[in-house]
């Protein structure tokens, strides 16, 4: 069955260059002007993916972000902006956005991260088996994409949950941001390494004591990050 991907920008020249490479790529499209008219679409279409633009009429980008994942929509979202400050992605990044990409863009490209988004989705771990990797006070549910710390359940988005798993499964090496997009993002080419820093920072103020001095998460500068912690202990069970 095709993947379906829900296109959202008020532009129509640039809806309709999405749309015509997208479906020569083999993807099922539809394509809308507004924010709110995305929650109109969520349940007929059910969307695989979302291109998101970050100026729309009714709801922005954001707003759109924000409430999808209120609703514990886990939907990939890859927004797209037209504004060229840092903060403007962040904050994309910041209410659930998965990716993000600045216009003008290549097609090509855009194909390229929707692949790669669908690539994580189908490696994540399977039903049958279940892993947990305990770092400390620290525990993640693989199968079940559940992070517990001291025993409570902490809240984290898609990606950071993904990036997560990553570094457990690294835990003690030295991953460089390049690793980090290529491992966690499937980025076969050079990424913007500020969505591995935006990522890291929202890990950190979730799962630490104290952002600024990290116990699991510690910065070896100019290299990258690594997950540290008493050693890992990995259980799998068949269910």
């Amino acid at each position: 069955m095709r993947k379906k991907v829900l296109v959202v920008d008020d532009e129509p020249s640039i809806s309709m260059l999405i749309e015509f490479n997208l479906k020569l790529a083999g993807y099922d499209v539809r394509c809308v002007g507004d924010g709110e008219a995305v929650f109109d679409l969520l349940k007929p279409f059910r969307p695989d993916l979302i291109v998101l633009d970050l100026m729309l009429p009714k709801m922005d980008g954001i707003q759109v972000c924000r409430e999808l994942r209120k609703q514990n929509n886990a939907v990939p979202i890859i927004m797209l902006t037209a504004l060229q400050d840092v903060t403007d992605k962040i904050a994309g990044l910041d209410n659930g956005a998965d990716d993000y990409m600045t216009k003008p863009f290549s097609p090509q490209e855009l194909i390229s991260r929707i692949g790669a988004l669908f690539r994580r989705l189908q490696t994540l771990p399977g039903a049958t088996e279940e892993t947990i990797y305990s770092i400390g006070r620290l525990h993640v549910l693989a199968d079940q994409r559940e992070v517990m710390l001291d025993g409570k359940p902490i809240e984290l988005t898609p990606k950071e949950f993904e990036l997560l798993l990553f570094l457990c499964k690294h835990k003690g090496k030295v991953l460089s941001r390049q690793q980090l997009l290529h491992g966690v993002w499937d980025y076969h080419f050079l990424g913007d390494t500020r969505i591995v820093d935006v990522h890291i920072s929202h890990l950190r103020d979730k799962i630490e004591k104290n952002a600024r001095t990290p116990e699991y998460i510690t910065t070896v500068r100019n290299v990258g990050y690594k997950l540290n912690g008493p050693a890992i202990t990995e259980t799998s069970s068949l269910a």
